[in-house]
């Protein structure tokens, strides 16, 4: 698959946007190595594979997939830089939610990391906005609603418990030991 290349031309180091200190980290050479190196550095020899030292540090438990989540911030903040909407930005930051989340599961976590892959994400809507500048595509708005359904989701369902108990203990629900 190609790779996308960006429109908007190399970064000077005057950025145009919210900061223009680390100018050198932000420019979009830079941020292609460092996706490439977080996500696709490295192949299973014989296979179409890839994977990166964000996979490799994610092994160590606890530890490694924060690490990774915090080194994948890099691509969210130079957009919020370059001045990228907050609905894209507000995708970047899902996008290394889902992976530091379940990444934290042993074995299947470290598998999803190396097929998610959050920063090849982030860089390819970093470069599409670049392309089309305030242009939003209806599959960002449905990975936000999505998004937004699910966390609703994980927080009503232990409300909903919670409400559902109440109403048992005061109807005086007992629970028996007997079998039915």
């Amino acid at each position: 698959m190609p790779r996308p290349t960006p429109t908007a031309g190399p970064l000077s180091a005057s950025l145009p946007g919210r900061w223009n200190k680390g100018a050198w980290l932000f420019r979009d050479q830079t941020l292609q190595k460092l996706e490439t190196l977080l996500d696709e550095a490295f192949r299973i020899p014989g296979t179409r594979i890839r994977f990166g030292i964000d996979g490799i540090i994610g092994l160590i438990p606890g530890f490694g997939d924060v690490l990774g989540g915090l080194l994948s911030l890099i691509i969210p903040l130079a957009a919020w830089v370059r001045g990228l909407p907050y609905v894209t930005l507000a995708r970047m930051a899902a996008n290394i939610a889902i992976e530091v989340l379940i990444g934290t599961i042993p074995v299947f976590g470290d598998a999803f990391d190396i097929a998610w892959k959050a920063n090849r994400r982030n860089y390819r809507l970093l470069i599409r906005y670049l392309g089309e500048p305030r242009r939003h595509t209806w599959r960002d708005w449905g990975f936000l609603l999505l998004l937004a359904s699910a966390v609703a989701l994980v927080f009503a369902l232990p409300l909903v418990l919670v409400v559902w108990l109440a109403v048992r203990l005061a109807r005086g629900w007992k629970p028996s030991l007997e079998p039915r």
